[in-house]
């Protein structure tokens, strides 16, 4: 059985590089190569806010994926937030159209994996430090 090509990218990294493009042959060569990988994962839609021509290009990217490919987006938006994202932007109930379409949405409701990790991080050194000085509290209850 043959794998896939798998490509993540950040959403500022991937609209930035492609609005960075000054031919329409680089565009057209570039959007190819994000059109191509089986998977495509998009990360972090919605952490900043985009232009008209940022949103035009993820709706072109999608659109060229549409039904032949697979794509993840991660946000921290609902979909009802996407105009904030994209303001003024035409093409965002096509994206989110396109998107929605035979799509498995997976919504999490809950702490941050990263905050988690950060308490666990501050617990582990607390209990490290109070290991290393164990008489500290004795002297301190001698004096």
């Amino acid at each position: 059985m043959q794998q896939g090509q798998v490509q993540l990218h950040t959403a500022g990294n991937l609209l930035g590089e492609l609005a960075a493009l000054d031919s329409d042959s680089s565009l057209r060569r570039k959007l190819r190569q994000y059109a191509a990988p089986d998977l495509l994962v998009i990360d972090e839609v919605g952490y900043l806010s985009y232009s008209n021509r940022h949103a035009d290009l993820l709706f072109e990217l999608v659109s060229r994926r549409y039904q032949h490919k697979s794509t993840v987006v991660t946000t921290n938006r609902a979909f009802a937030e996407w105009g904030e994202v994209f303001p003024n932007a035409a093409c965002v109930v096509s994206l989110i159209d396109r998107l929605m379409h035979r799509a498995e949405v997976v919504r999490i409701d809950g702490d941050s994996y990263r905050a988690k990790e950060a308490d666990e991080r501050e617990a582990l050194r607390k209990a490290e430090r109070a290991a290393k000085t164990p008489g500290s509290r004795s002297r301190k209850a001698l004096r």
